[in-house]
């Protein structure tokens, strides 16, 4: 029956069943279970969300190996410890491992040291010593290579990807990543060290807004998650990154619906730690439906989880009419960010804090500061963002005429990101642009345009915003500007249907606000209504 018990697990391990595979060798007696088979269970383990049976599982192996003085498997064994303790936050316990690992390998100049460098280069970067930690990563990709260790070569080129990529070596890094990228898709990683490199591959691109990337190597982790039944580890990862997309192209309710799942996966596989990241994304989101308590809710649960909340707390700090307090923390996080990765996730939103609180002339330096670091990595995301901040800069400076290339510019790369919102804020201050050199009519078109977009998304704050640019200083007969815009619309020939539509109402609101405005006008037509509109300047 044991016999019988332990070939379905290898069976199962075999085709990729981890759920099927865990059951199996969690009957098994594991006294009975040789290292590999131990190695193997604290593998299935993992995938399937069982954190404290990986590492029983893999201390037993660990054990095995060293009475068989089989140094490699121990120091796999250690340096999985040593990653699983990294992962559920058991920082100590991790560097614990590191300096057992290097006990074992202190008179080995074989593959095994490149585990042990992987280790060494988590420490460095827990230290904040990146040289180090670049070499470390080097050493792993070379020692990869030289013994034709796939898992080893696949970890080293992500990790040099990383480091490259924080040290504005952005081609180089970028070529990294795509090369470990290949190789795990190919197949020639096994699943633990699969999953790790999809996922930090992804965040990498996703730190530089390389949004492209992060597009595709998404959807091949989510192929490579959907053809493992019953894996957990991996797919709140996963989730989070769907959610990124869906934020980008205006699906919010998707998105944050991803976040909560992301949540959940990452709290089945006791990971917490991550999920500081979900909240923070979710707060994004809230923040930009309007939703501010939930927002910061979202935020103040990503800070309990160690994910630094800003910028977006800035901005929200900013949506709540506190500019002094967005303005304090935004000086404060100029100072103290450096690297190019890092302040490319703080610049935008530093040039609208600088821009709220009137100092143009900083805000214009650091517009310059994102439109380098943009040229330099060369991701559509950030040069949208940096000719949007020359844009806002250049219309708060007083230079309409001035900013209508910048915003011009915007719009194009924001439609080539397929990023929704932001293309949309770029036509709002184009309308301002526009009306700020007379050209009133196209100035209406383009914040009608954006105004219908925010509509659409969810963005209150924003439609809000369009519709006070919209709104004329004062309406006729007591009109609304809502009802003010319903008859515009009826003015250009709209149905109640087509208004409808287009404002994102029901018939029944847009019957509604006609009755109201029928009776205002003391008229009792749409063609009355309709020369009204045309008399008194509201169309």
């Amino acid at each position: 029956m044991a016999d019988i018990q332990l070939e379905s697990a290898r069976s199962a391990y075999a085709r990729g069943d981890w759920a099927a595979a865990y059951a199996a060798w969690s009957g098994a007696d594991a006294d009975t279970l040789s290292a590999e088979e131990l190695e193997d269970f604290a593998v299935a383990a993992e995938l399937t969300g069982h954190h404290d049976e990986t590492v029983t599982a893999l201390h037993r192996a660990f054990r095995r190996s060293q009475e068989t003085s089989d140094l490699g498997r121990s120091v796999r064994c250690a340096f999985r410890i040593t990653m699983t303790a990294y992962v559920h936050g058991e920082s100590a316990l991790a560097r614990g491992w590191t300096s057992r690992a290097e006990s074992l390998v202190a008179e080995v100049d074989g593959v095994e040291r490149g585990w042990v460098d992987f280790l060494r280069m988590f420490r460095a970067l827990e230290a904040g010593d990146f040289a180090t930690a670049g070499g470390c990563a080097d050493e792993v990709a070379e020692r990869g290579r030289r013994f034709a260790e796939p898992d080893l070569t696949a970890l080293g080129l992500c990790a040099q990807g990383r480091m490259a990529l924080y040290s504005g070596r952005v081609v180089e890094g970028l070529a990294r990543l795509d090369e470990a990228m290949v190789r795990v898709i190919a197949g020639e990683a096994s699943p633990v060290v699969a999953g790790h490199v999809y996922c930090t591959a992804i965040e990498g691109c996703q730190e530089i807004s390389d949004f492209g990337r992060v597009a595709e190597w998404t959807a091949a982790l989510e192929r490579w998650c959907a053809a493992q039944p019953g894996l957990l580890a991996f797919t709140g990862q996963c989730a989070v990154h769907r959610g990124q997309l869906l934020r980008l192209h205006g699906e919010w309710q998707q998105a944050l619906e991803e976040f909560e799942h992301a949540t959940r996966r990452y709290q089945e596989v006791n990971a917490p730690d991550a999920v500081g990241l979900a909240a923070y994304e979710a707060g994004e989101v809230l923040r930009l439906r309007g939703e501010l308590a939930e927002a910061d809710a979202a935020y103040e649960r990503a800070a309990d989880r160690g994910f630094d909340p800003q910028p977006g707390l800035a901005l929200l700090w900013l949506s709540r009419g506190q500019s002094a307090a967005a303005l304090a923390a935004v000086d404060r996080l100029l100072a103290e960010t450096n690297g190019p990765v890092q302040r490319c996730r703080l610049l935008p939103a530093a040039v609208e804090v600088l821009l709220d609180a009137g100092e143009i002339d900083r805000a214009r330096e650091v517009a310059a500061e994102l439109d380098g670091l943009a040229g330099h990595f060369g991701c559509v995301w950030l040069e949208a963002a940096a000719a949007h901040a020359h844009g806002a800069v250049e219309l708060a400076a007083g230079d309409a005429a001035g900013a209508l290339p910048y915003l011009r510019k915007a719009q194009q790369l924001w439609a080539r990101a397929e990023a929704t919102y932001e293309r949309s804020r770029a036509r709002l201050l184009t309308g301002r642009a526009l009306a700020g050199v007379g050209d009133t009519e196209s100035a209406r078109r383009e914040l009608e345009a954006a105004r219908t977009v925010f509509r659409q998304i969810g963005a209150r704050p924003a439609a809000d915003e369009a519709d006070a640019l919209l709104a004329p200083a004062a309406l006729p007969a007591g009109l609304t500007a809502r009802e003010a815009e319903v008859l515009r619309l009826v003015a250009s020939g709209r149905s109640n249907a087509q208004i409808a539509a287009d404002l994102v109402l029901s018939e029944k609101t847009v019957a509604r606000h006609l009755s109201n405005i029928f009776t205002k006008l003391d008229v009792r037509s749409r063609t009355a209504a309709t020369a009204f509109a045309f008399e008194h300047g509201v169309v």
